[in-house]
C-alpha cells in the first residue's frame, strides 16, 4: 500500500486506534523523550505532538509495534513480505530459450517498481527563506547529548564516478540554523561516497528528506547490497514506483511526496567537527568524535508538513521493530543468495541488532554449522555480530524458553564454542579497539558421529546426569559477600545459565568471583556463568541479557573452564562487568541512558493532561542507580 504523505499514514493510524494527538505544549528538549520512553516501553501508541513551539507538529513512535510496522509496510504480517520475495527470487538461472521467456514476467514485475522522475512535487510547495533548521522541532533526546539531533533523516548521496544513488539513515547533530554534523561510520556507503569526493577535491551534494511514505524511512535502514537502489525496494513494498523530484540547489533527487527536504553539501576540504555525545540504540551514550560538516543551502516543505522523529535508547524502543522488519524481510534474499540451508533467523531485541543473533539451519553434513557461522560473520552488516548461536531444525528459535530448553540438552562448551575476531559496530563500547573485537559462536546443532569423534568423544549435555543441590542468594552471600544478585535462567534444579551481580572492588575481581563460584558443588553443572555489575537487576532476564551482551568483548572477556571430572560439563564464563583502566582497558566507558529527575518530575505532573490514559512511571527510575554522576562517561 502506498501512502501519499506522512499525514496520510497518520490518518490510517488514527483510524486504527494507533495514534494519540497531544495538544498540550511539550518541549522537544528532553520532555518529548521522557513521554515517548514511557509510551513505547508500555506498548503504547504513535504520538502526534501538535504544540511543539514551532510551526510544525512532531510525529513519533510511528513504527513502535509489530502492528504499526505492518501498517507502515502495507501487510498483515512481516512474514508475508518474506514469502513474496521468496516467490519472486525462486528461479534457476535461465538456460534454454523457453527458460528465458519464462523469466520475462518476473523481470516485468520488478520493472514496475523502478523509481521515476517527475517535474514537481508537494515537498517543494513552500520554500523556507532563509533556510533555518531552528524552525524545525528538532529533539534533544537525552541529557548528555551534544545538542539537538535529526533522528529520522533520509539521506541521499551519489557516487561521483558511477552516479549510483545511496539512501541511508544517519543521525545529524544540529550545530546552528545552517550546519549539522554528518555521522557517517567508515563502513557506510555514504562514507565511501564522501571519500571519492575527497579524492577529487569536490564538494559533495547531500539531500535530506523527512517524512513522506513511511516505507522510505524503513528502506533507508535496510541492509541492501551495495549498488542496489533503495527506492526499488520501496517501490516493491508500496506496490507503486517512487516519484522523485530534482532538488532546487543541488543535482540530486528526493521523493516528491516527502514532508520536508533539506538540501546542502559537505566540503571534503573542511576540517571535521566534534559531534556527540548521543544517546544511542545500544542504550548507552556513543561518545564524541569528529565527523564531516553539512551546510544547508535550501529547505522546502509541504504546506501541511509533519516533522518525523524517533528516540533510541535502552530497549525496547521504536527502532527494535524496524530491526524486526529487516529480520523477516531479508531472510529471503539471504536464503536465496548465501545460505539456502537457513530456515529462520532471530535477532532478539535485547541484543540491539548486532550483539546477538540466532540462526536455525537444515544440517546436512559434519561441520555444516561452522560453514554457516563463517558465512554469516562475513556477510554485509551481519559481520558486526558479536554472539552467534546456530541450531538445527528441532527448535523454535523465536521462543527463547524453548531455545534454552533445547540448549540444556545439547550444549557442551569445550566442544561447541568457537572464538573469532573481526569488525564490530563502531558504537560497541566494550571493544579494546574501536570497531574491532572478539566474537563468539555456539554450535547447538545435533552432532554427527564424526563430529563427536573429532571432539574427543565429549557427550551431549543430555548424557550428564545428576542434580545440583539448591542454592539461594542468602547462602551465596555468606560465602561471597560481594555478591549482590543471583538468577538462574531455568529452574534451579537444572541451572543451565546463571547471572551473578557483584560489587566489583578491584581489578580482576570478576574473574576471581567466577573461579570461586565454579568450585561450589551447587554450581558444578551450571554451563554458562555471567558476572555483571551490582546495579544490574539480574532477576530481569531482558535487562541482564542487554547489559551482558553490550559489556563484553566476546574473546577478551570469556573463557572455557574444563570439566572437573567424569559426568560433569565444561563451563563457559563471561566477565560482563565494566572494565577498568587498571585491567588494561583504556577507552572511556559510557553511561547508560537515563532522564534527569527534574524532567521526570515535570512529566509526572503533566501526565494527566496528555490524554495517554493511566499513569506510566518513568523507565529511567530503574536505572538511576547506575548513574554515578551526570556525564556521558563513567568516571575511571
Amino acid at each position: 500500500m502506498a501512502y501519499r504523505s506522512l499525514r496520510d499514514f497518520l490518518a490510517r493510524l488514527e483510524a486504527e486506534g494507533e495514534l494519540v494527538r497531544i495538544r498540550e505544549p511539550v518541549s522537544p528538549h528532553l520532555e518529548i523523550t521522557e513521554i515517548v520512553d514511557r509510551v513505547v516501553k508500555s506498548g503504547g501508541p504513535a504520538l502526534l505532538f501538535e504544540n511543539t513551539g514551532t510551526d510544525f507538529p512532531l510525529a513519533i513512535n510511528l513504527f513502535g509495534s509489530y502492528r504499526r510496522m505492518c501498517l507502515a509496510l502495507g501487510v498483515e504480517s512481516l512474514d508475508q513480505i518474506h514469502d513474496e520475495l521468496m516467490e519472486l527470487l525462486s528461479f534457476a538461472p535461465p538456460g534454454t530459450l523457453l527458460d528465458k521467456l519464462r523469466m520475462v514476467p518476473r523481470y516485468a514485475r520488478l520493472a514496475r517498481y523502478l523509481p521515476r522522475i517527475v517535474s514537481r512535487g508537494p515537498c517543494q510547495e513552500v520554500v523556507m527563506d532563509p533556510p533555518d533548521l531552528g524552525r524545525l522541532p528538532v529533539m534533544t533526546c537525552w541529557p548528555e547529548d551534544g545538542g539537538p539531533f535529526l533522528t529520522l533523516p533520509i539521506i541521499h548521496t551519489q557516487d561521483p564516478e558511477t552516479g549510483i544513488r545511496n539512501v541511508g539513515l544517519y543521525r545529524m547533530q544540529v550545530y546552528d540554523g545552517r550546519t549539522t554534523g554528518m555521522h557517517w561510520h567508515p563502513h557506510k556507503v555514504s562514507a565511501r561516497h564522501f571519500r571519492r569526493y575527497q579524492e577529487r577535491g569536490e564538494r559533495m551534494p547531500v539531500a535530506v528528506a523527512l517524512g513522506g511514505d513511511p516505507v522510505y524511512t524503513y528502506c533507508a535502514t535496510a541492509p541492501l547490497p551495495d549498488g542496489i537502489d533503495e527506492y526499488i525496494l520501496a517501490g516493491f513494498l508500496r506496490r507503486r514506483p517512487v516519484e522523485l523530484v530534482r532538488c532546487r540547489t543541488i543535482p540530486l533527487h528526493v521523493p516528491a511526496d516527502a514532508d520536508i527536504v533539506i538540501e546542502g553539501y559537505v566540503d571534503p576540504q573542511e576540517p571535521f567537527r566534534l559531534e556527540g555525545p548521543f544517546g544511542d540504540h545500544t542504550g548507552y551514550y556513543s561518545l564524541p568524535d569528529y565527523f564531516p560538516v553539512f551546510h544547508v543551502t535550501c529547505i522546502t516543505h509541504r504546506r501541511d508538513a509533519v516533522y518525523p522523529s524517533t528516540i533510541v535508547g535502552i530497549p525496547p524502543q521504536e527502532d527494535a521493530y524496524l530491526g524486526k522488519a529487516t529480520e523477516r524481510i531479508f531472510l529471503a534474499p539471504i536464503r536465496k543468495t548465501l545460505l539456502p540451508e537457513m530456515l529462520d533467523m532471530h535477532l532478539p531485541i535485547e541484543g540491539v541488532f548486532h550483539n546477538l543473533a540466532i540462526v536455525k539451519i537444515r544440517k546436512e553434513y559434519p561441520g555444516h554449522a561452522h560453514k554457516v557461522m563463517h558465512t554469516i560473520l562475513g556477510a554485509g552488516q551481519m559481520m558486526f555480530t558479536k554472539l552467534l548461536i546456530i541450531t538445527d531444525e528441532g527448535v523454535d528459535i523465536q521462543n527463547l524458553s524453548e531455545l534454552v530448553a533445547y540448549g540444556v540438552e545439547r550444549f557442551e562448551p569445550a566442544r561447541d564454542v568457537i572464538f573469532s575476531e573481526g569488525p564490530m559496530d563502531i558504537l560497541d563500547h566494550a571493544c579494546s579497539r574501536p570497531g574491532f573485537g572478539g566474537k563468539l559462536a555456539v554450535d547447538l546443532s545435533t552432532k554427527t558421529a564424526d563430529e563427536l569423534r573429532l571432539a574427543g568423544g565429549l557427550p551431549d549435555a543430555a548424557d550428564i546426569r545428576g542434580r545440583p543441590a539448591p542454592i539461594d542468594l542468602q547462602t551465596l552471600q555468606q560465602r561471597l559477600p560481594e555478591v549482590r544478585g543471583l538468577h538462574f535462567c531455568v529452574p534451579s534444579h537444572r541451572p543451565f545459565m546463571a547471572f551473578v551481580a557483584i560489587e566489583k572492588r578491584r581489578p580482576g575481581h570478576a574473574r576471581q568471583v567466577a573461579e570461586s563460584l565454579l568450585q561450589m558443588p551447587e554450581l558444578e553443572r551450571t554451563r554458562i556463568l555471567v558476572i555483571l555489575d551490582e546495579d544490574v537487576d539480574v532477576s530481569d532476564t531482558a535487562e541482564a541479557v542487554w547489559r551482558f551482551t553490550n559489556n563484553i568483548d566476546a574473546k577478551r572477556d570469556s573463557w572455557i573452564v574444563p570439566s572437573r571430572g567424569p559426568g560433569l560439563p565444561s563451563r563457559l564464563v563471561f566477565d560482563a562487568t565494566r572494565k577498568w583502566p587498571e585491567e588494561g582497558f583504556t577507552r572511556p566507558w559510557p553511561h547508560i541512558l537515563t532522564m534527569t529527575p527534574e524532567v521526570i518530575a515535570r512529566i509526572d505532573a503533566l501526565w494527566p493532561r496528555l490524554g495517554l490514559g493511566p499513569f506510566v512511571p518513568s523507565p529511567s527510575r530503574k536505572y538511576l542507580r547506575a548513574i554515578r554522576r551526570r556525564s556521558a562517561v563513567v568516571e575511571p
